[in-house]
């Protein structure tokens, strides 16, 4: 039984080699592009990858496109990579060796260390994420920030497992924040429909601030604990305010001025 790596990309050069020479040893690389204008076809013709096309469209995300690229794989078990995370060679082996095993899950969360600034973001750990998985029956739904629906038993490789954790590279604070505009319009359509009232768009985001920097423990990392903690809490109200905007349009669908 094989492993197929599955990279989604759209203009993603800037960290692509350093996440193709990670997946190096596994049997397939299968690179999902929605159009890149950048680099990005070039660097994973460079390493053999078989290339795919997903037409990019009004998207926003790699969501809408994951399930064609999973399809797209070859081999029995599948491993879903983004284009700014590196596999370690533990975690390789140790997919391996559970494949191998009669009783082996058919999907497992995998963790991930995230990185700000040169700084793994402990606050975030360990941001367990489901990205290997049988491949037939596995359909990925296309909205952000969603797991893949598995057929059969899903379990999680231990937090204290460092060594099998993704390692998530870092991004400057200007890419984040593009980021966040961008999956919270998708976060929306996602949640078609919803009511937001005064409780969401003052305590939602409060409690993320509080659950990050104290519960999870930001207070301890300084400057970027205070960053981290204020990102996940304003993206919360981004998502929170654009549901409401939304609300007011389907009300008022002519968008009148009123005094």
């Amino acid at each position: 039984m094989g492993i197929s790596v599955v990279i989604n990309t759209y203009n993603a050069e800037r960290y692509l080699e350093k996440v193709l020479q990670s997946v190096s040893g596994f049997d397939e690389i299968v690179v999902c592009d929605m159009e890149s204008t950048d680099g990005t076809v070039e660097i994973a013709k460079r390493y053999d990858c078989k290339i795919i096309t997903f037409e990019k469209g009004n998207h926003k995300s790699a969501e809408p496109a994951r399930t064609y690229a999973i399809q797209s794989a070859t081999n029995d078990w599948v491993l879903v990579v983004d284009a700014d995370e590196l596999v370690t060679p533990a975690l390789r082996d140790y997919l391996y060796e559970q494949i191998k095993k009669p009783d082996c899950p058919s999907g497992l969360y995998i963790p991930r260390k995230n990185y700000m600034l040169g700084q793994w973001m402990k606050c975030l750990y360990p941001d367990q994420q489901l990205r290997f998985f049988k491949r037939a029956g596995t359909v990925w739904p296309p909205y952000v920030h969603t797991f893949p629906k598995v057929e059969g038993k899903v379990a999680k490789i231990s937090k204290e497992r460092y060594d099998l954790a993704f390692i998530h590279l870092p991004h400057d604070l200007s890419g984040v924040f593009r980021r966040l505009n961008s999956y919270s319009d998708n976060e929306v359509d996602k949640r078609k429909g919803t009511h937001v009232g005064y409780v969401q768009l003052l305590l939602h985001p409060a409690f993320q601030f509080f659950k990050f920097y104290i519960l999870k423990g930001g207070i301890f990392q300084g400057k970027l604990g205070v960053i981290q903690a204020q990102r996940v809490a304003f993206y919360k109200f981004m998502v929170m305010a654009k549901i409401y905007e939304n609300e007011m349009k389907r009300k008022n669908p002519m968008n009148e001025w009123k005094e």
